[in-house]
Parts: structure tokens; C-alpha cells; sequence
């Protein structure tokens, strides 16, 4: 049976629709969660995650939601910009590092970043190395 979404191949002919998990974070109260809530909905997030927290903390209850929701290879974590996911370049790192163990890719959409192609993936190499060579 063909697939009416974005889908993924899970062997053979076989395909599975790829779901899309969104998560934004505003970082004061005075901020408005609802541009990036748009922006990904407009994007197809089947569902979306939104912490109002400072970038700092390490628990955000709603980026855990997330994480857990993108549970499956082929799965994709939507986020508006970087700034808005990790704590630290170290974090981030950690995070797509995680994302990648699971099958999961991210993609950012101000920044056209997508971890499903090479171009994306390697993007996150050359960040791991930037972050390594700053630990040293």
C-alpha cells in the first residue's frame, strides 16, 4: 500500500509514515511561544512540544516529552533554530548524538538543517569538532 505521508522505508517494500515531533522553548515569560508553535505546525508536526524555560535548565519537561515521542528510526525532531534545543554546543552535540543513535533526525527550519542528508549530517560533524577542539 502506497504511502499518503512522508514516509521512510522499514525493509522490503515495506514503508512506515515518518512522524514529525516539534519542540520550541521561549526563555521569559514576556515571550510568546506561539510563532514558534506556528512555525511548526505549518512545518507538519504531527505534535508539538513547548518548553517556557531558560535554555540553562537542565530539566525542560517538554523537550523530554519530545525526545521520547521521536522514538523511532526514520522519525524526525523539528526545531525552529538551534538556540532553542541545547544548553551548550556540548549539549547539542549530545542531543543529535542521541537523535542519530535512535534513527532520529533533526531538522532546524531557520537554519535548513536536516540530518537526513549528508549536507546536515556533516554540518553536525564539523560542530563536534568545533566543540572538541574548545574542550582541549
Amino acid at each position: 500500500m502506497p504511502c499518503t505521508r512522508q514516509c521512510h522505508p522499514v525493509g522490503g517494500s515495506r514503508y512506515v509514515p515518518r512522524v514529525r515531533i516539534g519542540y520550541g522553548r521561549v526563555s521569559t515569560r514576556d515571550q510568546h511561544p506561539e510563532a514558534q508553535h506556528d512555525a511548526l505546525t505549518v512545518a507538519g508536526c504531527d505534535e508539538v512540544f513547548v518548553d517556557k524555560a531558560s535554555g540553562k535548565l537542565a530539566r525542560r519537561p517538554e523537550l523530554d516529552k519530545a525526545l521520547l515521542s521521536a522514538n523511532r528510526a526514520g522519525d524526525q525532531l523539528v526545531i525552529t533554530k538551534l538556540d532553542r534545543l541545547g544548553r551548550s554546543l556540548e549539549h547539542l552535540i549530545e542531543l543529535s548524538n542521541s537523535l542519530q543513535a535512535r534513527g532520529v533526525d533533526l531538522v532546524v527550519l531557520d537554519q535548513g538543517i536536516d540530518t537526513s542528508t549528508a549536507v546536515g549530517r556533516m554540518f553536525f560533524q564539523i560542530l563536534g569538532a568545533i566543540a572538541e577542539s574548545s574542550a582541549r
